[in-house]
């Protein structure tokens, strides 16, 4: 496990815990976006907009609204949200990578910091991530 680790006493029992870290803590890579960047103008940008200001029924992916939606959940929640929906015309069909390199891209528009290691693609570091609108 890459996350800090917690030690909580539970009666006799001493269980390791995830620490909790926040989309201001750099939890995907500059070169990750960039992949993101690619796999949103092919799947994402046509009801999205290039911009990620949303079209249509296409909600936008950046700005106060977006990030109010997200505020404090796990980015498991927008992974798998995306995962089952996205894209609209082939709901499922990106693999997890893909997503996870697509919302590293949203996050950097959302002027969420890069950091050195990708945002995950596996449910349980997600879990341990949490989208926070502002920096607390």
């Amino acid at each position: 496990m890459s996350s800090v680790c917690v030690r909580v006493l539970c009666g006799s029992a001493l269980v390791l815990m995830p620490q909790v870290r926040s989309t201001w803590e750099g939890v995907y890579s500059d070169a990750q976006a960039k992949r993101g960047e690619a796999i949103y103008a092919d799947h994402c940008a046509s009801c999205h907009a290039p911009d990620l200001s949303g079209m249509d029924q296409a909600p936008a992916l950046a700005e106060a609204e977006f990030r109010t939606e997200w505020n404090d959940l796990s980015m498991n929640d927008l992974f798998e949200r995306t995962r089952i929906s996205m894209p609209a015309d082939k709901p499922g069909s990106l693999e997890r990578q893909q997503v996870a390199d697509v919302l590293a891209f949203i996050l950097q528009k959302n002027s969420f910091p890069a950091g050195v290691t990708e945002l995950p693609a596996e449910p349980d570091q997600l879990k341990a991530l949490t989208f926070a609108a502002k920096r607390r």
